[in-house]
């Protein structure tokens, strides 16, 4: 007749099962992990020299040491800042193609009045919706991306991705006015986070005011890894001003305050950042 076993044995039978399980258990949790800082710093895929508007925007006004004046008129032989105040109707274009259009560089191009009726196709779909599935998406042929198409048609792309002007008037632009609690930025920098979280992407009105240091539109499309023992938060930015590389934004959350990358213009540093084109009120 055999013995019961010994309270020893059993101990030693079960440690494998368990360890097998924790170590299941935790390459499951690093999986599970790495997936959502790659989907995070990805922005759902969004990639800067492909997603992005070739050529850029120039400010209406010049900036010395953070004081604005007005810049001299356009000449034939400095054509950089004749194309001006679109920062809103670029970011906004930028979303909108990145959720409602797609690409087709296997067929012939498109001529120009055939691209841009389809510009401005997309440009009717309202920012803010949920992107369309691929089969109901407006297809641009001849080209791979949105940086290689309005590289090779600026001009079109330019022509009808809207007025500028009109930005002017967009009646959440008032919260420049009265937004300036700290309350306020904690909660735009929690949107961030659940925008970029979901893999969408977040349009942001930079303003000092009532100083006039700046006064611009950015797209935030990522999160981007920070230096050991820095605070700070990191975003990576699509700034209509800089076509030739991202820009950067950081979070403090210790004085509950956003900085930005200081430029030929901008000064760099405090900012108010305010959501753009995250609904119909915005």
């Amino acid at each position: 007749m055999k013995g019961k076993p010994q309270p020893l044995r059993r101990a030693l039978k079960v440690i494998p099962d368990n360890w097998r399980i924790s170590a299941g258990f935790c390459r499951l949790a690093i999986f599970v992990a790495v997936a959502l800082v790659a989907r995070s710093a990805a922005g759902s895929g969004f990639r800067f020299n492909r997603d992005t508007l070739a050529f850029q925007n120039a400010t209406v006004l010049k900036y010395k040491n953070g004081v604005p004046f007005l810049r001299a008129r356009s000449t034939n032989d400095d054509p950089a800042n004749k194309y001006t105040r679109r920062c809103f109707v670029m970011t906004r274009t930028v979303m909108q193609f990145r959720k409602f259009a797609r690409f087709d560089p296997r067929s012939a191009p498109l001529d120009d009045n055939q691209l841009a009726a389809r510009i401005r196709a997309v440009s009717r779909h309202f920012a803010w919706q949920k992107p369309l599935p691929e089969n109901e998406r407006i297809v641009f042929p001849g080209y791979a991306n949105l940086r290689q198409m309005s590289k090779a048609r600026v001009e079109v792309f330019k022509e009808n991705i809207g007025s500028g002007f009109i930005t002017y008037f967009r009646p959440s632009n008032g919260r420049m006015f009265f937004q300036h609690s700290r309350k306020y930025q904690d909660r735009t920098h929690a949107n961030l986070g659940d925008a970029l979280s979901r893999g969408d992407l977040f349009v942001g009105y930079l303003s000092t005011y009532p100083k006039l240091s700046i006064n611009h539109a950015v797209l935030i499309y990522g999160r981007e890894k920070g230096r050991s023992g820095d605070e700070l938060e990191h975003y990576l930015v699509y700034d209509p001003n800089h076509a030739e590389a991202p820009r950067h934004l950081t979070w403090s959350p210790r004085e509950g305050a956003f900085s930005y990358q200081k430029d030929i213009d901008f000064i760099g540093g405090f900012v108010r950042v305010y959501q753009a084109y995250g609904n119909l009120l915005q």
